[in-house]
């Protein structure tokens, strides 16, 4: 186990530099210049001045040393927990605007993982042994998850927010409230919560459901089932077999989706002008922020990174042929 979470932090490891190295890279190749339109946004005339503003600025941010020495100064800055200063926000640290964004995202996000993950596979699994259920799941399933995030969004939101007029289509809570701990702004920040975490909820649960029933079919119709079922075991006891062994390629491919969901999340959010990081990188992006957008994709990165490595460890506890796998290679 030790050797098997030394190869796994080494190859995560090696992920973490490549992908912050393209982080870093990425906002640089971009067009324009973010010195150059902070002094357009300050609208200031006098070419002295404008020198003087330019260069301070280039100072600031570091955009007056060669690339290399940006780039060391990055990994350095990066040890000190310093992500530098947002320019869309300046002076405000990128840290401080991300950390506020963070919690939106995995309000919705987390939930929206974990019960359609629960649901979908548990609704799959019914479905594999109920015909009348199965001719339902199966069509709605492969309708929803067809959608792109963005599009059932949209739906969601014309839907149920301007036809119904049930929930709140934008903000993540009423603009003119101020955030505190009451249950006016609880109840307010829960509204506005509903429809990003619906659409995010819908599509993945449709996928889970599809690939569970599948699965369940495919372990109902093999050599160990028909054994069991020749030995006279309780179909009971066979479907919990069939569905613990379902459930290990369904927990691969939670690890696969993950980029996949968050993507869909950061969409979601830009749709429903919701707070968090999805909102964040279209404002940097718009606004030439290099510091904003790659501090926010890092938060990105280093999350999908550890969803990924604790999946890779819960695999392991959950199969035992992995576990008798790595015996056999450390005996």
């Amino acid at each position: 186990m030790g050797g098997y979470l030394a190869r796994k932090t080494l190859v995560y490891g090696l992920t973490f530099v490549v992908a912050v190295t393209l982080n870093w890279l990425i906002p640089r190749l971009m067009p324009g210049d973010p010195v150059q339109r902070m002094v357009a946004r300050a609208a200031v005339q006098h070419p002295e001045t404008i020198a003087s503003m330019t260069e301070y600025y280039e100072r600031t941010f570091g955009l007056d040393l060669p690339i290399w020495q940006q780039y060391l100064n990055y990994w350095a800055a990066l040890f000190r927990g310093d992500l530098g200063t947002s320019v869309w926000l300046f002076p405000a640290p990128v840290s401080e605007v991300v950390l506020a964004a963070v919690p939106y995202t995995l309000g919705i996000m987390i939930p929206a993982i974990l019960l359609s993950f629960v649901v979908g596979n548990s609704v799959g699994a019914m479905a594999a042994r109920s015909r009348w259920l199965d001719n339902v799941a199966l069509p709605v399933g492969y309708l929803i998850t067809a959608m792109p995030y963005m599009w059932l969004a949209i739906l969601l939101a014309w839907g149920f927010g301007v036809a119904l007029g049930w929930f709140p289509v934008a903000g993540g809570y009423d603009f003119g409230l101020v955030p505190q701990w009451t249950w006016s702004f609880a109840l307010d920040l829960l509204q506005h919560w509903v429809l990003p975490f619906l659409s995010l909820f819908l599509v993945a649960l449709g996928g889970w459901a599809i690939g569970m029933r599948n699965l369940i079919i495919y372990e109902l119709e093999s050599d160990y089932s028909n054994y069991l079922a020749a030995l006279g075991a309780p179909k009971r006891l066979i479907r919990q077999y069939a569905f613990r062994n379902a459930m290990l390629p369904q927990i691969t491919g939670l690890a696969l989706q993950l980029g996949t969901i968050l993507g869909g999340a950061l969409v979601t959010e830009i749709v429903f002008a919701y707070p968090g990081l999805g909102k964040l990188v279209l404002s940097a992006i718009q606004n030439q922020d290099f510091f904003l957008l790659q501090g926010t994709l890092l938060f990105v990165v280093i999350g999908v990174l550890v969803a990924n490595f604790v999946i890779d460890i819960v695999y392991v506890l959950v199969d035992p042929r992995t576990r008798t796998g790595l015996t056999g290679a450390t005996s």
